[in-house]
């Protein structure tokens, strides 16, 4: 792949960021990994719930995006009033576009109408980096301009506060989620140079920020009658009001411990899924084949995740004591 490419896909990164909030990136195992979109959905269970994983996306595309997730989330009680607590950390990188984000979660529990409604909000920070002194335009180019004064030509980078809120509603074998990432529509600023890397350089003000966006998710258990097997349907819709998205995935899962299913992204790829969950433990992987044009040049992105989740009894006569067992 030529620098020039690259640089396209790099401000390929930052027009997906300001523009249709990729700051969140749309994960295939966004079931397993609920509280990532929506801080509501932490402390769901009585289970203290650990995952990370990756995602790297166009295989076969230098400097395609790659995506790295961490999170974390316990239930907790005080007095007779539960919530649930957790952290998330978000690391992506596209051609010479960095960003990184990090957020606390906190979610107060409620019963109604024989579930549990779970309001939530997401304080947080995202830093954005642009690697504006590996900027290259060929002298050629009949598209790019060298002297372009929105191109910066220095490596700039900066922070923002950024906050979430979102409510989750759980009842028997359903879930399901409203929440708004990027509330405050947070801007990251920063100088540098701009212009031609030749000379003839000024000092300028950039601007990156990701759009305030809707995110909605829904899942069911389904038993199927006299077996060991359960259908899992479940969708993830996001927008920002100029883009809009949808995945939905169906899983087959036996006996609580392996799972296989297929997921489709409206407009963009087909998925195969495949997980195995024992004794606390959760191993995860999908792949992703692309149904655009970028087929051509990539052979699909792949997912992994793994995690680790361990009982915890918020029994008023075992508040202290803890299990290892999972229970869903």
């Amino acid at each position: 792949m030529t620098r020039l490419r690259l640089l396209l896909i790099s401000f390929l990164a930052c027009i997906y960021s300001t523009g249709v909030a990729q700051n969140d990136p749309l994960l295939s195992h966004y079931f397993e990994v609920p509280a990532f979109y929506n801080p509501a959905a932490t402390g769901l269970t009585d289970l203290v719930r650990i995952h990370g994983g990756s995602r790297p996306q166009w295989v076969g595309i230098d400097n395609a995006p790659m995506t790295f997730l961490g999170l974390a989330d316990t239930p907790f009680k005080l007095g007779k009033h539960r919530f649930g607590a957790g952290v998330s950390i978000n690391q992506q990188s596209m051609g010479l576009y960095r960003n990184l984000s990090a957020a606390l979660q906190i979610s107060y529990k409620i019963k109604l109408l024989g579930g549990v409604l779970s309001v939530g909000i997401q304080p947080g920070i995202i830093s954005d980096t642009f690697k504006g002194s590996e900027v290259f335009i060929p002298d050629d180019d009949d598209y790019h301009d060298d002297t372009d004064p929105a191109i910066p030509r220095t490596d700039v980078s900066g922070t923002a506060l950024d906050l979430a809120a979102g409510i989750w509603y759980t009842r028997r074998a359903f879930r399901a989620g409203l929440s708004v990432t990027h509330l405050n529509s947070p801007k990251v600023t920063f100088s540098g140079e701009n212009g031609s890397s030749t000379g003839d350089a000024e000092v300028q003000n950039f601007e990156f920020g990701p759009a305030r966006s809707i995110y909605f998710t829904a899942e069911g258990n389904i038993a199927i009658k006299n077996t060991l097997f359960e259908v899992i349907p479940s969708v993830l819709v996001m927008s920002d009001f100029t883009f809009t998205r949808a995945i939905a995935t169906a899983r087959l899962r036996y006996k609580k411990f392996i799972s296989a299913g297929i997921g489709y992204r409206h407009d963009d790829a087909v998925s195969a899924l495949l997980s195995v969950e024992y004794k606390g433990f959760y191993l995860g992987y999908s792949y992703d084949y692309p149904t655009t044009d970028i087929s051509s040049a990539s052979g699909g992105s792949h997912e992994i995740f793994a995690g680790y989740a361990l009982k915890l009894d918020l029994s008023d006569k075992n508040r202290h004591k803890q299990k290892s067992i999972r229970i869903l």
